[in-house]
């Protein structure tokens, strides 16, 4: 007799499917705490924005790690899916790797692939071990 488990949400929609969520509602929070941390007349609008950043690029980080945990097949796509703004940014400005906003979001994009990769190593462990 087998033990009824219950799946996650989350593993019955495709890898490409939640990073499209997650690249639309982290760039939606990346504009919405920016506005609201530059609200604020203690914190620089530049520093409110490089928050803003920082914080976009770790949930994107935790995003691809979850995604790819889930669905490990999908290490090749999910950064590139996740960090979509950050490669058209990367392509259309040309001075992008010498700014500080560069180096935020290309520190962003690694991060993004390191956790797509350590994501996918854990849920190789875990479909296997099953």
């Amino acid at each position: 007799m087998k033990k009824k488990t219950k799946k996650s949400y989350v593993a019955g929609i495709p890898a490409w499917g939640l990073s499209l969520i997650t690249l639309i509602v982290s760039f939606f929070l990346l504009f919405i705490l920016a506005s609201l941390l530059g609200s604020f007349k203690i914190i620089s609008e530049n520093l409110s924005e490089l928050i803003a950043y920082m914080f976009y690029d770790i949930l994107i980080a935790i995003a691809c790690f979850i995604i790819c945990r889930t669905h490990p097949k999908s290490v090749w796509y999910t950064p590139l899916i996740c960090s979509f703004p950050c490669i058209i940014a990367a392509f259309a400005e040309p001075n992008f790797w010498v700014s500080p906003l560069g180096i935020v979001l290309g520190s962003g994009f690694v991060l993004s692939v390191m956790g797509a990769i350590i994501g996918a190593s854990i849920g190789r462990r875990l479909v296997n071990r099953a």
